[in-house]
């Protein structure tokens, strides 16, 4: 394990520019922060504890990393990977809201492995309100793959509606995962077919919105546009009216 204060390798760097970080030395970090959230308080480790996990330098840690955030952000991409590199195709058939459930399903399966640390990281957040805005917007960017391998759509508002209101189902399935006993998910799957019930309703409506303002939005953008181009007409105008004026006077 090296020293937090540099090795041989970081020192080599001199005042050039920092080298780019290697998959293991990333994969090294994040799998440390991960041993530590699973035994310690999250909000108490630092980036030198992780380093010390991990058996980099600080300077490997910055090459790799700015933040305690990224690398967990680099967590949730490793489990993004793992479900959409395992995709079943024996659901392509089913209505929308079957697809989405067993692509989350799957999403609690590739969580397994790393439970006492993610459910660590959530208590951690629920307390930090910075923390878990940061948080949610890597789920965010999650759940927008989610929606893609169910071949949802997720462009647009309604579609910005239905990510982060599926990262707000996914958080209270997370938390009833909780009460369940270690490679169980009767709880947390029970909550994510009730969540999606509810926010199937909800999309619903949203979208009978969304059909229904389209047409006065339309009409709304091109009478803006015409008022615009009305404006820019006039000021040339104006600007043409200035330039005779000031060709008359010379």
């Amino acid at each position: 394990m090296t020293s937090g204060r540099g090795t041989a390798s970081g020192e080599g760097h001199g005042g050039g520019s920092p080298r780019a970080p290697g998959a293991g030395t990333r994969e090294a970090i994040v799998d440390a922060l991960l041993r530590l959230a699973a035994r310690r308080d999250f909000g108490e480790t630092t980036i030198s504890d992780i380093a010390r996990e991990a058996g980099v330098s600080l300077a490997d840690f910055r090459d790799a990393f700015p933040s305690k955030g990224a690398v967990l952000g680099a967590f949730l991409r490793r489990i993004d990977r793992s479900v959409l590199d395992n995709l079943s195709h024996a659901y392509d058939d089913e209505p929308s809201r079957e697809r989405l459930y067993h692509v989350l399903s799957h999403r609690l399966d590739a969580l397994e492995p790393y439970r006492d640390a993610v459910l660590n990281i959530v208590e951690w957040a629920a307390k930090d309100p910075l923390a878990s805005t940061a948080i949610n917007r890597e789920i965010v960017n999650s759940m927008r793959f989610m929606l893609e391998a169910a071949d949802i759509d997720s462009e647009g508002p309604v579609g910005a509606l239905k990510l982060q209101g599926l990262a707000h189902a996914w958080k209270r399935v997370l938390e009833a995962w909780r009460e369940d006993r270690s490679g169980e998910h009767f709880r947390a799957l029970s909550t994510l077919d009730r969540e999606l019930s509810r926010g199937e309703k909800f999309v619903d409506r949203a979208e009978d919105i969304a059909r229904m303002t389209e047409p006065f939005f339309s009409l709304a953008h091109r009478l803006f546009d015409g008022v615009r181009g009305r404006s820019g007409r006039s000021s040339q105008r104006h600007h043409e009216a200035d330039d005779d004026h000031h060709h008359a006077s010379a």
